[in-house]
């Protein structure tokens, strides 16, 4: 079988035809990854999830998974803060951003959440992840398109607006930048722009594709999954026993 993927605003953008071979699923909400476990797939990415309107995937899901024998791998949105906190258990992470959960460099589930288009239109970011407005203004500041207190500046407007509202044209009002500067940096944002997110959803994707081979983990008899009311609910919901 293909590897499940479950994946949105983070490959938006990528060539349609990059994620061939491969399963890909909408942003997984709650009972997405038990629905894939009980289908029989081994072999599971997580990306992008739901969080907000919708009930997240859980984690006693993933424990579930993983007991049951899948191959649980996980990057750059809700993929990399599941496998920041079931890395012990056997999930896989990969990419900047699950190693910087992992560490404890990020503590804050904000810090890579966007709101999206629907499906019809490919799931298409309509705001900003803080990891990708920092990785931005780095690349900006390195590259000598803005100074070191316009990118403070930016930095800080970013930070404190909810994800919902974090635009680029809100950003540089909340900067209090003039409209000349505004201007200016809209026009050379193409050449230094960047998405971590992005870039970590490939990377999982790539691994999934090419050569794939299942990781060998042998901690599974160092836990035990405890089976609780509320998982049986949600096995009984999901898969329907």
């Amino acid at each position: 079988m293909k590897p499940v993927v479950f994946a949105g605003p983070s490959i938006h953008g990528l060539p349609a035809d990059f994620a061939c071979g491969l399963d890909v699923r909408p942003p997984a909400a709650r009972g997405d990854i038990l629905r894939a476990a009980g289908e029989g797939r081994t072999v599971i990415g997580l990306i992008d999830g739901y969080f907000n309107s919708t009930p997240s995937v859980w984690h006693k899901e993933i424990l579930f998974a993983l007991q049951a024998g899948c191959s649980l791998f996980g990057a750059a949105s809700m993929g990399a803060l599941r496998a920041a906190e079931c890395s012990a258990f056997g999930m896989v992470g990969v990419g900047a951003i699950f190693e910087d959960y992992q560490a404890g460099k990020r503590l804050s589930d904000a810090d890579v959440a966007v709101s999206h288009a629907p499906a019809e239109l490919g799931y298409c970011p309509l705001s900003l992840a803080l990891v990708d407005v920092e990785a931005t203004l780095s690349a900006a500041l390195q590259r000598h398109f803005i100074c070191e207190s316009i990118h403070d500046q930016l930095l800080n407007a970013a930070t404190g607006l909810h994800f919902t509202r974090r635009t680029w044209s809100k950003v540089l009002s909340d900067a209090g930048l003039s409209e000349n500067d505004r201007a200016r940096f809209m026009e050379s944002l193409p050449v230094f722009e960047q998405s971590v997110k992005r870039q970590d959803a490939e990377m999982l994707l790539r691994k999934l594709k090419e050569n794939f081979e299942p990781e060998i983990y042998d901690g599974h008899n160092s836990w035990k999954l405890q089976n609780t009311l509320f998982l049986k609910s949600l096995e009984k919901d999901v898969l329907g026993r």
